[in-house]
């Protein structure tokens, strides 16, 4: 069995919206992350990715994406407490609100970085850094 996870890549002009997790996260605390989520069991339902997702934008942070979400890419990995997780990641773009630190129990910070920042800093974890490149690569075929 899975536990499967949503982040999304929430972008406005040239930054990114990152995270800080916190340090009673059970898997990866202090290091950067989008922001997101477990998806919770709702019975039979549709795009429950979408609206998980956009939920977790909002617990978090208390900041709002536009509707359409994009796929960026999805991958599996093992959890530092053990659990199977699949993580889809959905490229967002930023529409309104503040981000804060509305939820101190999973963020401890909230940062807008530009690629490069997130790509030097130390506390960016290779699957960060491979998500971003995947959302930026999808961002600028938009935009194209």
């Amino acid at each position: 069995m899975f536990v499967v996870n949503v982040e999304g890549a929430i972008f406005r002009e040239d930054k990114w919206l990152v995270v800080e997790r916190g340090a009673k996260e059970t898997h990866a605390p202090g290091g950067l992350a989008f922001v997101g989520g477990k998806v919770e069991d709702e019975g039979s339902s549709v795009h429950i990715l979408e609206r998980t997702l956009k939920r977790e934008i909002d617990e978090e942070v208390g900041a709002k994406v536009k509707e359409q979400l994009h796929y960026v890419r999805s991958t599996s990995f093992i959890a530092d407490d053990g659990n199977k997780v699949i993580d889809i990641v959905f490229l967002c773009e930023f529409e309104s609100g503040e981000p804060w630190r509305k939820c101190p129990d999973e963020v401890e910070a909230v940062f807008w970085m530009t690629c490069d920042e997130i790509m030097a800093h130390p506390e960016a974890p290779i699957w960060l850094r491979e998500n971003l490149e995947c959302a930026e690569s999808i961002r600028k075929q938009i935009r194209a």
